[in-house]
């Protein structure tokens, strides 16, 4: 087991959550079940955002007898139509959200480039530009809402190594001409979430809307499952060394948990929230950070940031007056 793991203090787990509304996407399995599930255990009410309704009815079986309750609407942040109708269907049925939780993500395992139906990298579509529309259509209830937060799932990925520090690609976000590299597609995608963030948390001062960005740990999810024979052998033989150096999935939880829930972190609204993990190249990073500094400078510019956004307002099909 890793040592050092971050956990909500004991005033943030025993908060009593009645009334309050919450969306978790991707929350079928994972570091967004277990949010789910530790929300839903303190009272609250969780919408969970998932592409697969039917797997999402049978882990929902699991919160009989937990003090919360629960919806699931389908979303499916590959296809912005979908996006739409989500956001169509929980303002039809809800006057408040206290917190979004961004917790979808994939990686492209396959190698080759696959693109989204509106035309995105499929990793940087599901990752960012499904969860851009989503929490840009959900910022008029979210400022309704008094205390409401936002946060979304980065990675100790986008932080890469001295040598090399992942940046995202302003100028060819869609691959239309560069090459294609999974898993620093993977980086850029996770780099572009801070990014947004942080620029979020620039606009919405002073709506008492907070936002940050979480590196969760190294979960023991079902990452790297969709790969080919190569990848599914090499973590098979990974498997008895990463349960010492891993997180589990409610371990992993926390960092998000502490996010939406705790008092000290909107305090830190825009920063970057990180579990202990042994991936980080920079050793200094390892022991993690509620908030902590990334390492990587391109994670921190603000220029890129609002130029982004701005971007990306138009890549996804929305007017800036919003």
């Amino acid at each position: 087991m890793p040592k050092n793991v971050r956990r909500l203090d004991q005033q943030t787990r025993n908060k009593n959550l009645a009334g309050r509304v919450y969306i978790v996407t991707g929350a079928n399995s994972g570091v967004g079940l277990e949010t789910t599930r530790q929300i839903i255990k303190q009272g609250g009410h969780v919408v969970m955002g998932c592409r697969r309704v039917d797997v999402a009815q049978t882990v929902a079986n699991g919160f009989a007898g937990l003090a919360g309750s629960h919806d699931i609407i389908r979303l499916d942040l590959a296809d912005l139509a979908s996006v739409r109708e989500f956001v169509a269907a929980f303002l039809r049925n809800y006057d408040r959200l206290d917190g979004l939780a961004g917790n979808a993500g994939m990686v492209n395992m396959q190698g080759d480039l696959v693109l989204t139906k509106d035309g995105f990298e499929q990793t940087i579509g599901i990752s960012y530009f499904g969860h851009f529309l989503l929490t840009e259509l959900l910022l008029d209830i979210l400022k309704a809402t008094p205390g409401s937060r936002i946060v979304l799932l980065s990675s100790v990925g986008h932080a890469g190594s001295r040598r090399s520090r992942p940046r995202v690609h302003l100028d060819d976000l869609t691959y239309k001409s560069r090459s294609f590299s999974n898993f620093a597609a993977y980086a850029e995608a996770k780099v572009a979430n801070i990014l947004y963030m942080a620029e979020l948390a620039k606009r919405l001062e002073d709506t008492g809307v907070s936002t940050a960005s979480v590196h969760p740990g190294w979960a023991r999810s079902n990452f790297g499952s969709g790969g080919g024979l190569g990848m599914r052998i090499a973590m098979s033989l990974m498997r008895p060394l990463i349960r010492f150096v891993s997180n589990s999935n409610e371990e992993s939880a926390q960092t998000s948990l502490h996010c939406l829930l705790s008092d000290d972190a909107p305090k830190h609204s825009g920063a970057y929230f990180s579990q202990q993990s042994v991936l980080y190249r920079d050793r200094e990073c390892r022991k993690g950070g509620w908030p902590m500094q990334s390492p990587n400078p391109h994670a921190r510019d603000m220029d890129t940031a609002k130029k982004l956004v701005n971007l990306s307002y138009d890549l996804v099909g929305l007017n800036r007056t919003r």
